[in-house]
């Protein structure tokens, strides 16, 4: 990567270099094990143009999307969080089955960009209002349909946006939430969303920030399905090379630490809120717009690798059995970063039975149902999605019964008592 994929610049200054690994939903199965796998650098860079973090594009988003591994509904947590979202944004918007006041459709219609297994436009669904996913994965996709969940198996793209409104009438709401890191073609992606949204229609976007990112040192968020990283003052950026204008920004503790963006067309945006104003003088008071802000972080990042290694190569020679709990994107960033393989972690578990019987790339680590963990009685319980602590902590509440302990790698190591 020489120029920077939003404004084409060729300033770009390092932020931290980890090395090589494979996609981080390649889940290998069991005959795949004796085979080769990718590996590809993962070095984030930061455009001191228009500051938007990147990595280099080196896997394609048909290679990672047309058969994927994450399933929204196994969450808990975040479908009670679309539920809550659902809810919000018909109000703010003013949706109802007529749709909003003097918009230019008639009825009202939602599109959700990235939808999955239809986990947040099912609670649009029962509301009565019309709507349509577009989401690429061929098998999420199936799953939503299954579920009543009208959903059509494209990538977005200007085109894509264009034939939707040709069919269906421009949108009221567009949602694109955590995908706007996961396309390499920031510019036509925006168009795309500009196309699909009614003139006076609103877009709203959810994406993990980069100032929560740099400050709670989250960089396992780092891997090749995210290919850019978003403070709001780049957001800003991104959103007008499509024709959107930001209104508003919702700081939500979601993945650690999300914004939630709330744009419109160019022509309808208005002047935006205090709020928008605010996080820009946060993000600009804690140096993401200087190239010296960055340049703790890579420091913060060795000091996450050396304890964590240093708690498993400890608990091994006490003789103490490590397990993980959930099998992650980003815990596959933090796997291979670390260099932990199944002598200091014996397995990790997970909810979605897509994954069970396969291996984690890279560190080949098995992947069991949940309910190994009670069978098996480990020491300490290692979990990869720390951005759910609240919820798995309540989840695993009953390693309490044999004095199991959890783990949380991020943002420092935490070792957790809990209460049955």
């Amino acid at each position: 990567m020489t120029r920077c994929r939003l404004c084409g610049s060729a300033a770009l200054g390092s932020v931290v270099d980890l090395g090589a690994t494979p996609p981080c939903e390649s889940f290998l199965a069991a005959d795949q094990l004796d085979r080769a796998e990718p590996a590809y650098p993962l070095h984030l860079r930061v455009c001191t143009a228009c500051w938007l973090a990147q990595i280099p594009p080196l896997i394609t988003p048909e290679e990672t999307f047309k058969e994927y591994a994450y399933f929204s509904s196994y969450s808990t947590s975040w479908v009670e969080h679309a539920r809550t979202y659902v809810a919000d944004a018909v109000r703010k918007v003013g949706l109802d089955s007529e749709g909003s006041e003097g918009s230019e459709a008639s009825e009202a219609f939602v599109v959700e960009v990235a939808s999955n297994d239809g986990y947040l436009l099912k609670h649009v669904v029962d509301r009565g209002i019309r709507c349509l996913g577009i989401e690429p994965s061929v098998n999420v996709g199936a799953a939503a349909r299954d579920a009543g969940v009208p959903t059509l198996t494209e990538f977005l793209s200007p085109e894509t946006g264009a034939a939707v409104r040709a069919e269906h009438g421009p949108a009221n709401l567009v949602v694109a939430n955590n995908v706007y890191a996961h396309i390499p073609d920031v510019v036509g992606f925006t168009q795309g969303l500009r196309a699909l949204v009614a003139d006076d229609g609103w877009v709203s976007i959810e994406v993990q920030h980069l100032l929560t990112l740099i400050e709670e040192n989250q960089y396992d968020t780092i891997y090749h399905e995210h290919f850019q990283y978003y403070t709001v003052a780049s957001a800003i950026r991104a959103l007008a090379s499509g024709g959107l204008a930001l209104v508003d920004v919702e700081l939500l503790p979601t993945h650690g630490g999300s914004i939630r963006l709330w744009a419109r067309p160019t022509e309808a945006a208005g002047e935006p809120s205090q709020q928008v104003a605010d996080v820009l003088a946060r993000e600009k008071a804690a140096g993401l717009q200087e190239l010296s802000g960055y340049a703790e972080f890579a420091a913060r990042v060795a000091k996450v690798r050396r304890d964590l290694l240093k708690f498993l190569i400890e608990a091994a020679e006490r003789g103490e059995t490590v397990v993980g709990y959930g099998a992650p994107g980003k815990g596959n960033t933090l796997l291979n970063h670390c260099g932990i393989r199944p002598d200091l972690l014996a397995y990790t578990v997970d909810r979605n039975p897509y994954k069970h019987g396969r291996f984690t790339p890279g560190t080949r680590i098995p992947i069991l149902p949940p309910e190994r963990i009670a069978a098996d009685k480990p020491d300490y319980v290692l979990v990869l999605p720390w951005n759910l602590r609240a919820e798995l902590t309540e989840q695993l509440s009953f390693v309490h019964e044999w004095g199991g302990r959890l783990v949380f790698p991020i943002p420092e190591l935490s070792i957790v008592e809990v209460n049955s």
